[in-house]
């Protein structure tokens, strides 16, 4: 049988939206996990810690389609917000999100469609992660949808961090005190001062293993 190739215009109904993210949620874990056993079974190391995924729900979908100025259709849906699908990915170390972005780029089957590296360039309020928009082929009975999920890469204390800040900005609704902002990106820097010295330390103790086992 031969699929036929088709985008989201021909999909018109919720059921099956939620059908096409939930699959390539499905499709992006699977293969993260199995990244993850095959690191295990190589290099007895597992980079990922674990992973989450969740659907944005219709109504965070429309509040946002309504900050853009657009009409909440689906075809808005699907063009507009790309984090509808999104799987956050937790990790130990710094070294360990660069690793994981590098085995989801090689896998032949997804498409990259954009990186935002806010390791490098942290946003103004201290906030680190690593963010891939990539696209998926999901596999109907008679076509093939290729299917947009947000990969968040960030090691536990990027993460714990992020999520404090997400609570505070629910509870003040976007707009919390000064002064809780300036605490808040001073935490932020304590965990990157964090991260970078747990690396550091996870590298002597690789050395000294190393070292021993020569030995």
């Amino acid at each position: 049988m031969e699929f036929q190739s088709k985008d989201y215009e021909g999909v018109d109904n919720w059921k099956t939206i939620l059908l096409l993210y939930n699959s390539a949620l499905k499709e992006i874990g699977t293969k993260l996990e199995i990244l993850n056993d095959e690191f295990q079974h190589v290099h007895q190391y597992n980079p990922i810690e674990h992973i989450k995924s969740r659907i944005k729900t219709p109504e965070s979908i429309v509040k946002k389609l309504k900050r853009r100025g657009y009409e909440s259709t689906i075809e808005n849906m699907v063009k507009h917000i790309n984090d509808i699908a999104g799987i956050r990915v937790i990790c130990s170390f710094t070294s360990d999100i660069y690793q994981i972005a590098r085995m989801i780029t090689n896998q032949s089957d997804i498409k990259v469609l954009s990186i935002k590296d806010y390791l490098k360039t942290p946003k103004p309020s201290g906030y680190t992660s690593y963010h891939m928009l990539v696209s998926i082929p999901i596999f109907l009975s008679d076509s093939v949808v290729d299917t947009k999920v947000e990969i968040q890469i960030r090691t536990v204390a990027m993460d714990f961090w992020a999520s404090l800040e997400h609570k505070i900005n629910y509870k003040f609704e976007g707009n919390a005190p000064s002064y809780i902002k300036a605490e808040l990106t001073q935490c932020a820097q304590m965990v990157s001062d964090l991260d970078a010295r747990m690396l550091s330390l996870n590298e002597e103790i690789k050395q000294s293993s190393t070292q021993i086992s020569i030995e």
